[in-house]
Parts: structure tokens; sequence; C-alpha cells
């Protein structure tokens, strides 16, 4: 295949899992409170991440929290959680593509994702847009979310490697 078509069909498959991506996360989060949410939008990136590398699983979650927040904004539009976004898929990418070791691969890029990047970085957003409750008290709500978001992803990457090793295989024979 030429190098035109390839990066064609990356763009769209990329444009595809951003659209994946914003819905899971606008339309079927499960939300507790402001600052208390699960979604899945976390799938479409570790396809991103498992098919191309970090740099589209970072441009695939950050776009689809960017489009997410413009088209179907939630509150104010804060750049800080945008950011976090590219970085926690950035990293997936990063593990997915590089190791070979199952904690390398899954539980390393998990930890930082949600365990240092959501529960750190996040809450310092959150604090800073709702001042409802300090730093602190964000902190200590979002645990449980970030440790349940840690585990879905624990156990999410080697069931999505799978997946797109298939679909690797079929998108290399032509469509007729």
């Amino acid at each position: 295949m030429s190098k035109g078509k390839t990066f064609l069909r990356r763009m769209i498959i990329c444009a595809m899992l951003v659209a994946v991506a914003l819905v899971l996360d606008r339309f079927v989060p499960i939300v507790f409170t402001d600052s208390i949410k699960i979604s899945l939008a976390l799938i479409p990136v570790l396809v991103a991440a498992s098919f191309f590398g970090p740099a589209d699983a970072a441009l695939v979650w950050a776009l689809a929290d960017l489009l997410g927040a413009v088209l179907f904004p939630r509150g104010a539009y804060f750049p800080g959680f945008t950011l976090t976004c590219a970085l926690k898929g950035f990293a997936f990418g990063i593990c997915m593509t590089r190791f070979r070791n199952f904690f390398l691969r899954s539980v390393l890029p998990s930890f930082f994702s949600d365990l240092i990047v959501a529960l750190f970085l996040d809450t310092l957003f959150i604090s800073l847009l709702y001042s409802t409750k300090t730093y602190w008290g964000y902190f200590i709500t979002r645990i449980p979310q970030c440790v349940i978001l840690f585990a879905l992803a624990v156990v999410l990457i080697p069931v999505i490697e799978q997946i797109t090793k298939k679909l690797k295989k079929a998108l290399k024979t032509p469509l007729k």
C-alpha cells in the first residue's frame, strides 16, 4: 500500500477512535459527582496505542477531551484536563509498543495514568475549578475511582492487544 493510502487509513482510524472515545466519555460514563466519573473512553485510546503508538494515542485522547469539552460541555473548559489526557495516552502508547513484559505493558502505564496523573494532577485541576472542597478532600473522594480505573486498565490492555492483533491482520488484506 502506498504511503499516502497508509497515512489516510491511519488518520481515518484515529478519527473514528476519537469519535468513539467522545461518545464513551460524554454519553456513557457513570457519574457519581463532579469529581468522580467512571468512563470507558480508555478503550479506543488503548486501540490507538496498540495500533499506532504513543503519539496517536495521546492525540486521540486529547482530541476526544477537547471536542467533548467544546461540543458537550459539563462546565468551564480547562486545558489541564486535555494535557493529562494526552499524557495518559502517551504513557499507554509508550509502554504498549516498547515492552513485552505484562507488568511493564499493563501495570506500569495504568499506575502512571490512574494513580499518578489522574489522582494527583486531575484532582489538582478539579480543586482549582470547584472550590467546594480542599485538594485533599477531592483527593480522598477520588481514590476509589482511580483504583477502579487502574484495575480496569490492567484487565483491558491484554484483551485490547489480542483484538488489535486480529484487526491488524484483517486490515492488511485488501478490502473487496
